[in-house]
C-alpha cells in the first residue's frame, strides 16, 4: 500500500536530528519512494472556488502552530510497516506524522 505521510512541525521548533540517516535507511529498505521539506508556511497559498469566484489568500488554510513542513510517499506491506517507518522519522520526536493511504481502486 503506498502512504502519503505528512511531516507536521511548529516552525519556530529547530529540528535537533538530521534526518538522513532515516532516509537512507527507508530507501534501503524500499519503502520511501519520495519525499522532500517545504518552503516555509509564509509562502503558501491558500486557493478556494465559491460561488464560481477564485479566492486566492496568502498563508495556510488553518491557522495551527503545527504546519505541514514536509512529506515522504511510503510504500509498505500494511499500516503497520508504515506506523514502524513513520515513528522512526526524527520529526515523530518534536512533530506530528500524519499517514494517510492514497486512494487505489
Amino acid at each position: 500500500m503506498r502512504y502519503l505521510m505528512l511531516v507536521c512541525v511548529d516552525e519556530d521548533v529547530e529540528p535537533n536530528a538530521d534526518p538522513e540517516p532515516w532516509t537512507d535507511e527507508m530507501e534501503g529498505r524500499g519503502v520511501r519512494l519520495m519525499g522532500n521539506r517545504l518552503c516555509p508556511v509564509r509562502d503558501s497559498t491558500t486557493v478556494r472556488v465559491r460561488g464560481g469566484e477564485v479566492l486566492v489568500a496568502d498563508g495556510p488554510f488553518a491557522e495551527t502552530k503545527e504546519q505541514i513542513g514536509g512529506f515522504d510517499i511510503l510504500e509498505c506491506a500494511d499500516l503497520d510497516e508504515a506506523i514502524e517507518v513513520a515513528s522512526k522519522h526524527p520529526a515523530a520526536a518534536f512533530g506530528t506524522l500524519e499517514l494517510r493511504p492514497f486512494w487505489e481502486r
